[in-house]
This record gives C-alpha cells, structure tokens and sequence, in this order.
C-alpha cells in the first residue's frame, strides 16, 4: 500500500454521520474506526474506483462486513473524501426465517436511500443443487445477475462488495491449490456485459477489525446460514492455513496482500504475460527484474 491519505474532516461538517450516532467514544474504537478509514479510502485512491456525480450501488447482505462497508463509506462520504451518491440494496432471496423487516428499519434509523428487492433464488438453488452440497457458488451467481440488473435500473455505475483481505487471499490460494491459475479478487472489474464497475473498497482491510467494528457499532446481524448451507470446504481450509500461517508469523497476511500488488512476470512462467522466446543473451530485462536472477 502507498502511503495513506489523510482523513481529516472540513470545516463546517455537521457532528456526525447518524450511521455513529451510538458508537462508542473511547480511544480504542476511534483508532480502529480511523484505520479502516484509512485502509478504505487508499483503495479508493489506490484503484481509482471514485468518480466525481456516479451513484453507487452498496450491496448489504446483513453481514458484519456489508454494514462495516456502508458505514465507512458513509463516514468518507460525510468528511468529503468521496463525491458519490451511494444506495444500500438488500436482495431477499427467499431464505427460510429471513428477517423481511430488520434491514429497512436500520437504514431507516440511519436516514439511507436504499431498495429491498425480493427474488426467491432460494428455490431455484435447492431445486438444483443436491442433498449434502453447498449452495454459495450458485445462490452468489443469482445474486450476482440481479445487483447487476438492479443498479442498471438505478442508474449506478459501480456495485460495491464487502469483500475484505481475507477474501482475496483466500480466493487466491483456491485458485491457485485447486484451480491452476494466479488469481483473486480484483478490487476493482468490469461485469461481462460491460456496463457495471464491480467495486471491493474494503480490500485492504482486515477481516478481525471488521468484526470488532460490526460488535462496537452493535450492528443488527443476519446470519448467512439460514440456508442451512455453508461455505465450502475449500474456502473453509483456506481460511484456516491463513489463520495459522499469521498465528505463526504476525504480519504475513498483509505481506501476501502486498505481494498481490508487486507482481513480476518475468520471474513466473505465463508465457502470455512475458515474452520467454524473445529472451536471449544480450537483450534487456531489467525492467522486470528484481536484485534476484533466479
């Protein structure tokens, strides 16, 4: 990450935004609120995701990690850092027990425009998917496809995830133990259609401030097994050799994160990406290597 961009307020801004109207006020949550600003904004900046007038589309699901995403941006949007319109939406797929009234009353008591839209998905996924099997790749494609027809029809230009640095590492190391490829979660894509910027502001952010941020600020929490589906077994093993690997060196998620934004081509061998047949004695490839020649 470059160096982080200041966060401080203008002058002349009302208290505050209501999203914090009951936060706490120790020392402790303001650090923790400044540094998921301040992690936030730089990917913002870092991927040039901010246009001057566009509206955006913010995805909640009801998880910590969409409600830490809508109050962050509101908090940057409230210090002036970011000049776009933002719209909360909330896609009921038709999940049993789903709690219909609990998302609108928040963003109501917080004053935000926002759209619930229902679509039983549910179904389509339990008609398709087998006994036994995890219904999160196809229920997060549906989803997908409607956000997609949603802020077209609500004039945004982005739709903007809560996915953290977590996600990207462990989507990362899926694809690259069961998948053959390097790849991950791009902070910032075109959908297939070309129409709509997909948008993860939270990319650098960790996913254990977000989980102490969602316990701070009391957000009201839906959880994501009223399928009575859970994550994959992958994702699942991801995230525990992620845990362990930072339990036994502190520090190295957010060098790996680093070393997802420092890549060297001519150091791998994707021969699309790095002209191995045009390398020979005598020619120059100093722009793309490093103090290594390995």
């Amino acid at each position: 990450m470059n160096a982080p961009t200041t966060l401080e307020a203008e002058p002349g801004l009302e208290a505050i935004p209501a999203v914090y109207a009951g936060a706490p006020s120790s020392v402790e949550f303001n650090k923790l609120r400044k540094r998921l600003m301040r992690h936030t904004r730089q990917a913002i900046v870092d991927f040039a995701m901010a246009r001057a007038g566009e509206r955006w589309l913010v995805a909640l699901s009801g998880g910590k990690d969409s409600y830490g995403l809508l109050a962050l941006l509101l908090d940057l949007q409230w210090r002036g850092l970011l000049p776009v319109e933002l719209l909360a939406c909330n896609l009921d797929q038709g999940q049993p027990n789903f709690p219909k009234n609990v998302l609108p009353d928040y963003l109501d008591s917080i004053g935000v425009k926002h759209r619930i839209e229902y679509r039983d998905t549910y179904s389509i996924v339990t008609e398709k998917i087998g006994e036994g099997r995890t219904y999160c790749s196809l229920c997060s494609r549906l989803r997908r496809g409607h956000l997609y027809r949603i802020a077209r029809e609500e004039g945004c230009a982005a739709l903007v995830l809560g996915h953290h640095r977590e996600d990207i590492l462990e989507t990362f190391f899926m694809n690259l133990f069961h998948g053959g490829r390097l790849a991950a979660m791009p902070p910032k894509l075109i959908n297939d259609e070309g129409d709509v910027v997909v948008l993860r502001p939270l990319s650098y952010c960790a996913e254990a401030d977000l989980a102490k941020f969602a316990g701070a600020m009391r957000f009201p929490i839906i959880p994501c097994d009223l399928c009575g589906s859970q994550d994959g077994l992958q994702r699942n093993a991801m995230k525990a050799m992620l845990d362990d690997i930072e339990r036994r060196m502190p520090g190295r998620k957010d060098t790996m994160i680093r070393a997802l934004t420092n890549v060297r081509p001519s150091h791998l061998m994707d021969r699309k990406l790095f002209d191995f047949v045009g390398l020979v004695t005598g020619a120059s490839e100093a722009a793309d290597v490093g103090p290594e020649r390995q």
